[in-house]
């Protein structure tokens, strides 16, 4: 089987503490037909010293001044020439298995163009906090609930990529999210029930730390997709949402 060429995109800035295990989880899989992409914010923190370790594994990275992660993530895409692609932040990690595992999945499912697999939380010491199985795409619940999709278990073919015109730096932390939405108006987004990644859960966080603006970007998708809604429309349709993803999840066995 001829393995496609998968592109990972790595954004980071000021992320010394995790950059190199996260560097270590994409080069260790010894994926054959890997395109690595590192594009640093200009940190000042160790991280470029981090990054030239391992700069001959690596297809290109720049430290640089940018206007924040989809900046960032724009740059190193619109360098990648991979079949699929991907993106992993710099304080995750993907677990040994992933690239064998996806390019096979894209290989025996020519019609594919997205998939997600389930994901692990972990803290900031690599302890367990709690595996997330999840469940098949629903647009609602995304809207609603909240974005369940992994982001660094997702990847995709660039040609879809190309096709909805990239990432959206209108969005700074639902950046991911909008790009899920605009992907399933194109195409069917597929789901695996395997571990793909590990993700930290920590106060520090982006998703944590910029929560208000996360919640206002959240509300801009709902109005492109279901207009002006009351508050207590929306919080109607959060109850709703929720109750659905409980008892979808518990059907499905998610929870054990």
């Amino acid at each position: 089987m001829k393995l496609p060429k998968i592109s990972i995109v790595t954004p980071s800035y000021n992320q010394a503490p995790f950059l190199e295990a996260t560097i270590q989880s994409v080069l260790s899989q010894n994926y054959p037909n890997l395109e690595y992409i590192i594009i640093d914010g200009g940190s000042t923190d160790g991280s470029v010293d981090i990054i030239h370790k391992y700069a001959e594994y690596l297809t290109y990275w720049v430290s640089e001044s940018d206007n924040g992660q989809t900046d960032a993530l724009i740059k190193g895409f619109n360098r990648a020439t991979g079949d699929i692609l991907g993106w992993l932040c710099s304080d995750d990690l993907l677990e040994p298995w992933t690239f064998q595992e996806v390019a096979e999945f894209f290989s025996q499912n020519p019609q594919a163009r997205v998939v997600y697999g389930d994901t692990t939380w972990i803290d900031t010491k690599d302890r367990l906090l709690k595996i997330r199985k999840e469940l098949a795409f629903n647009r609602f619940i995304l809207l609603y609930e909240h974005n369940f999709i992994p982001q660094p278990s997702t990847f995709w073919r660039r040609d879809l990529y190309e096709e909805v015109g990239g990432l959206n730096t209108k969005f700074d932390v639902a950046m991911d999210a909008d790009l899920w939405l605009r992907f399933s108006e194109i195409t069917h987004l597929y789901h695996r029930r395997r571990p793909w990644s590990r993700m930290r859960i920590y106060p520090e966080q982006k998703t944590y730390r910029l929560l208000s603006q996360k919640n206002l970007e959240k509300k801009i998708l709902r109005q492109k997709y279901y207009g002006d809604e009351s508050n207590y429309a929306v919080r109607a349709k959060k109850i709703f949402a929720k109750g659905i993803r409980l008892s979808w999840k518990l059907a499905a066995g998610c929870y054990w």
